[in-house]
């Protein structure tokens, strides 16, 4: 028993620590006739707090002075505010819950006319036991449009490290894994030699025992 519930909780560490909330940010560079995703993440700071979230996507041309909202997301209900969008802009964050926190949005067939400024409007609601409690964040992602596409020092280095850290995640993992089933063998060894111990005082105690009674005869 106390084997399997160390390893629950090693299994639990892990995998509390694996699906951490990184906010990373958004690629500003989009191509004609591409898809894009636009980024944007804005993590929950107490895990354990329950929270409802919806997301509001908002758009400003370079020509243009004020934001104009293009799109809204609630756990499983986009809708597309802007006609111009309409078949071209999907979900690409969170699904199936109201706690989002992975709010990105996918442009598809991208044209000149997506180049500009982008800002997405977090509106989050913490649960807690006697009160509600509003949060609201707001990220801007400027959008610049070319007709071919262009890879930058920055964006190869990022990728690297992107797959640098998965890699040392995953040796993370598998190093924890072995600790803990090392854990789980060595207190299994522990009970075999307690039970083989116990096993033997037995043993003894009964040819004694034995001794005893044929002394007496």
């Amino acid at each position: 028993m106390d084997s399997w519930l160390l390893m629950l909780l090693c299994l639990t560490a892990v995998s509390s620590c694996w699906a951490g909330c990184v906010e990373v940010e958004s690629e500003t560079e989009a191509v004609v006739g591409r898809e894009f995703k636009i980024r944007c993440i804005s993590c929950k700071k107490r895990g354990e707090t329950k929270a409802i979230t919806f997301v509001e996507w908002f758009f400003r041309a370079k020509a243009d002075d004020a934001f104009r909202v293009i799109y809204y997301y609630q756990k499983d209900a986009p809708d597309i505010k802007d006609e111009r969008y309409s078949g071209r802009l999907l979900w690409s964050g969170s699904n199936h819950t109201e706690d989002l926190q992975d709010v990105s949005i996918q442009i598809t067939n991208v044209t000149e006319e997506d180049e500009g400024e982008y800002m997405c409007k977090v509106n989050r609601t913490l649960e807690f036991e006697n009160h509600y409690y509003n949060i609201n964040v707001s990220k801007f992602v400027q959008v610049t449009v070319v007709p071919k596409a262009n890879r930058d020092v920055a964006s190869i280095v990022s990728e690297i490290m992107m797959y640098v850290l998965i890699v040392v995640l995953t040796i993370w993992l598998v190093a924890e894994m072995v600790y803990c089933y090392r854990k789980i063998a060595a207190a299994g060894e522990e009970t075999v030699l307690e039970n083989a111990s116990d096993y033997l005082a037995i043993t003894s105690e009964t040819k004694d025992n034995c001794l005893g009674v044929q002394a007496q005869e």
